[in-house]
């Protein structure tokens, strides 16, 4: 049974995620209104017990505590610019996706505004919100983050990383390069197995136990990275992991290379320095220093 709580909660933005956001914490038991630009997304929440704000600024009078789940940067301040005098005194947690300059340029927007802020960065699908496997990071007030850990924590594990607004933007979107880069040479290993006949979700049967292996290996690597000494015994060499057959044959299968090609040029700028026996961790130098010779 949901539990009731006296804390009053506006949710802008009834996107898929805004919607799961909200729908969270109406299950929860919160006095929820919420508001959406275009009509319709509401519905559902209603029948749950939300209620609906005519505006935003309705909405934002509604309650202490202002949840924003816009489409992006521009969005936020579009919706929240005319609002300025109304949140004075209120709290702001932004979750909408930002760069983390873009964070520290609302972070001190809200300030001059009087209104607390947290913003956050949602590492789940909708789907995920308020199961285990949904986190979410924080960074900006860390009073904000204190007294609303409760609530909080109702879409995901939360964790808080510091008064610097933008580090939980950071953090979120290091961690979806990663997984935007993974994604992609799943996507470059189905095409290059397509013209043997092998659809792609086969081969995403052999490659998704294969990858969850190799990620095994990715606290030697950061522990590397940290020494700074590529020469370590045990590392793979560079030498080694040299993709040059690995482009040959995707470019023999008829496909792109440009995946494969940029780890490449990061492997290559490395032994064309002369650190060819040193480990594959080193291209970590030619990604944190683009501009620079190895």
């Amino acid at each position: 049974m949901p539990t009731t709580n006296d804390l009053q909660v506006s949710a802008l933005g009834l996107g898929e995620m805004g919607r799961a956001l909200a729908e969270a914490l109406v299950k929860a038991g919160h006095p929820t209104t919420v508001w959406n630009r275009s009509p319709g997304r509401a519905d559902a929440l209603l029948a749950q017990g939300a209620r609906e704000a005519a505006t935003a600024g309705d909405a934002v009078r509604a309650s202490g505590l202002v949840v924003v789940c816009l489409l992006d940067h521009p969005s936020v301040h579009e919706v929240l610019d005319p609002l300025a005098a109304d949140l004075a005194g209120r709290t702001v947690v932004n979750v909408t996706t930002t760069s983390p300059d873009q964070a520290r340029e609302l972070a001190a927007w809200a300030a001059e505004a009087g209104a607390a802020y947290l913003d956050g960065g949602i590492m789940a699908v909708p789907s995920m919100i308020g199961t285990p496997g949904a986190s979410i990071l924080y960074s900006g007030s860390s009073a904000v983050f204190e007294e609303h850990r409760a609530l909080l924590d109702l879409w995901g594990t939360s964790t808080y990383h510091g008064a610097d607004a933008g580090l939980a933007s950071l953090y979120d979107l290091a961690l979806l390069a990663g997984m935007y880069v993974m994604f992609a040479g799943f996507a470059h290993g189905a095409a290059m197995v397509a013209p043997s006949g092998m659809k792609a979700r086969e081969f995403a049967a052999m490659a998704a136990p294969w990858q969850a292996a190799m990620t095994a290996a990715f606290d030697g690597l950061g522990e590397v990275i940290d020494g700074g000494d590529y020469t370590v015994p045990g590392q793979q060499s560079l030498l080694f992991s040299d993709l040059g057959d690995m482009v040959d044959a995707s470019a023999a299968q008829g496909i792109s290379t440009e995946v494969v090609a940029m780890v490449q040029n990061l492997i290559r700028r490395q032994i064309d320095a002369g650190h060819g026996e040193e480990g594959f961790a080193r291209i970590y130098e030619s990604i944190r220093n683009p501009a620079a010779r190895a």
